[in-house]
């Protein structure tokens, strides 16, 4: 009786899903099992920028429904792709409605001046640095002093700090324009 059951219940059949009616957990651990490979293949081959967790929003969105879908193993089958489907034609339009995103390779920044900090910070001794510093916020302090003096990516100071890198970047430039509007600093940086 246990081959039967372990046969009937491998595969994602008509009897299989009459078999395990009303054994929810068991009827969607077959679906998945069944059919998870075949939308991720399926979501990664459409371009879903992550595609493993949009395959777990449609097995979400799958398992409420799961005995209402008519049709039996075909109907089902249909059923998930078109949700699978759905949440990649979503995906798609936010990507479009997002801008692409670059990643910062130091190797290739072929700039050829350097950045107004890197100047000031040649330009001042360390007792100065210090006395500059004094005017910043304690935010804008620990940013400045992570990104210049530990040479750490706006990443890692955000990851640190407990702040997104958009907000790391915000304390850094308002850090950096309150140094230029400091007079010890008006000397060494132009505006």
């Amino acid at each position: 009786m246990n081959e039967s059951r372990t046969s009937v219940t491998d595969a994602l059949t008509d009897d299989s899903l009459r078999a395990l009616k009303g054994r929810d957990a068991e009827l969607f651990s077959l679906v998945y099992r069944s059919c998870a490979s075949q939308v991720l293949g399926y979501l990664t081959a459409r371009g879903v920028e992550d595609p493993e967790a949009t395959m777990q929003e449609v097995f979400l969105a799958v398992l409420p429904r799961i005995d209402t879908i008519r049709g039996g193993a075909n109907g089902l089958r249909t059923f998930l792709f078109s949700v699978a489907h759905a949440r990649m034609v979503d995906d798609h339009r936010r990507q479009s409605r997002t801008p692409a995103r670059q990643s910062y390779e130091p190797e290739n920044d072929l700039r050829s001046t350097s950045s107004a900090e890197a100047a000031a910070m040649l330009l001042v001794a360390p007792g100065e640095v210090l006395e500059l510093l004094q005017v910043l916020a304690e935010e804008q302090k620990e940013v400045l002093t992570l990104r210049i003096i530990a040479d750490l990516t706006v990443e890692q100071v955000a990851e640190i700090m407990g702040k997104s890198a958009g907000a790391v970047k915000q304390l850094q430039r308002r850090a950096l324009d309150k140094l230029r509007e400091h007079s010890a600093v008006k000397d060494y940086v132009a505006p």
